[in-house]
């Protein structure tokens, strides 16, 4: 078995990837937790399940959409909380093979993103909302959890069968589809988590069939950073916000993690929600999250044709023009051995410095920390040469170089990148 630095080394370096979240919600387009938020049962659901079919499906351009936007890896829902398969899993008929799309789109997803040099990952959320034996009435989350015809049905349940299943699902997961690059569980809950699970005897499964597998940390409810389980995961995974100095253990030491944040405000398709974030905040973020140590995965929502809709597509399209140009100030780098700057961040990859320009402000720009340690200092977009010479108003700023553009505004308004040349 591989060790967790050797599964991860991968992930550390490609930094960005695509989060698609797609399902059968994507019809009433009201977002992927629709059936909790409004109490929906399985029957007034199954009309989504009977109509399903994503005429437009083409993973292939969901595939170079991601590789143009610079991604180098991809996680797909293969199931969601509502129960609901894109695989043709052969433990349940509530699948896409039985919808009118009549087929496995997660194979397609895996065939194509492959055929991009990409990696593939899984989703697949441990609570089922569909299934008969997941607990219901009083649960927190499941959308009969208030309704009392269904108080009497918990009696009947056998949790160890709906264990069986979700084991076997994954088992179908990790050995149908070839070399899987991550397997991204969602999630657990109040005293859902863990063991629970039957967590380390489903890592250890998985872990024998793809033994390079990298696992998200969802397992579980904590990061167990200090005390690590056998299903504690290769890497964290924080929601929607970026932690303020990425992840660490007690000891101060990094734990590999990812922040997966929405280009709206929802994971799956929500046809009225119109509130995405600009190509220039989620590069920043991207930026942010690599100065910390950690990766970005970027969520797309495609309705119920298979589109990913128009405004996700051209803020893909903006990251990938900033990504043509910066990439090397993204792959392979982490924090730098630096104190944040007032003026954007820092990312570093060996001897090269990157200092990413938020904020021009008055003057040359000051790079402290650096001076008699730079080599050579380039414009990463287009490599021309940066003017570092000392101006003679510098007596109060010590041991710094400075940056000293042309003009006023900086060379690209959402990140001006220079790449230091470190002696």
């Amino acid at each position: 078995m591989l060790s967790r630095e050797e599964r991860i080394k991968w992930f550390l370096h490609d930094r960005f990837g695509m989060f698609i979240h797609w399902g059968i919600y994507a019809i009433p387009a009201r977002g992927e937790w629709v059936r909790s938020q409004e109490g929906i049962s399985i029957e007034d659901y199954q009309p989504f399940f009977e109509e399903f079919d994503p005429i437009y499906y083409n993973p292939r351009e969901w595939a170079r959409a991601a590789k143009e936007a610079g991604m180098k890896y991809a996680v797909m829902t293969a199931k969601h909380h509502d129960g609901f398969c894109l695989f043709d899993s052969q433990l349940t008929d509530y699948k896409a093979t039985n919808t009118p799309a009549g087929r496995d789109l997660i194979k397609e997803y895996v065939d194509a993103f492959r055929a991009e040099g990409l990696k593939v990952g899984f989703y697949y959320s441990i609570i089922d909302w569909h299934h008969p034996d997941y607990p219901a009435y009083g649960d927190r989350h499941h959308p009969m959890r208030d309704n009392e015809d269904w108080k009497d049905r918990e009696k009947d349940k056998d949790f160890s069968r709906y264990i069986e299943y979700f084991h076997g699902q994954v088992k179908e997961l990790v050995t149908n589809y070839g070399k899987i690059d991550i397997m991204w569980f969602d999630f657990s809950y109040d005293d859902m988590t863990g063991e629970k699970w039957e967590a380390t005897r489903l890592v250890e499964m998985i872990r024998k069939i793809q033994p390079g597998i990298i696992i998200d940390n969802r397992l579980t409810q904590h990061g167990d950073h200090d005390d690590p389980k056998p299903y504690s995961g290769d890497f964290a995974s924080p929601e929607q916000i970026i932690p303020p100095e990425g992840i660490r253990n007690q000891k101060g030491e990094l734990i590999p993690w990812e922040a997966c944040i929405t280009m709206n405000n929802n994971w799956g398709y929500a046809a009225a929600d119109k509130d995405f974030k600009s190509p220039k905040q989620l590069i920043r973020a991207l930026v942010e999250c690599v100065s910390k140590g950690g990766n970005m995965l970027l969520n797309v929502g495609p309705d119920a044709k298979g589109q990913i809709p128009k405004e996700s597509l051209k803020i893909l399209a903006e990251i990938g023009e900033w990504m043509k140009q910066n990439c090397d100030s993204i792959y392979g780098c982490g924090i730098a051995d630096l104190p944040k700057p007032e003026w954007g961040r820092y990312t570093q990859n060996g001897n090269r410095l990157y200092a990413h320009i938020f904020d021009r402000g008055i003057g040359a720009i000051a790079v402290q920390g650096l001076n008699h340690k730079v080599k050579r200092a380039r414009l990463l977009a287009d490599k021309s040469e940066v003017n570092t010479d000392t101006p003679w108003t510098s007596m109060h700023y010590g041991d710094a170089i400075f940056i000293n553009l042309p003009s006023s505004q900086l060379p690209d308004d959402i990140d001006t990148v220079i790449e230091f040349e470190l002696t």
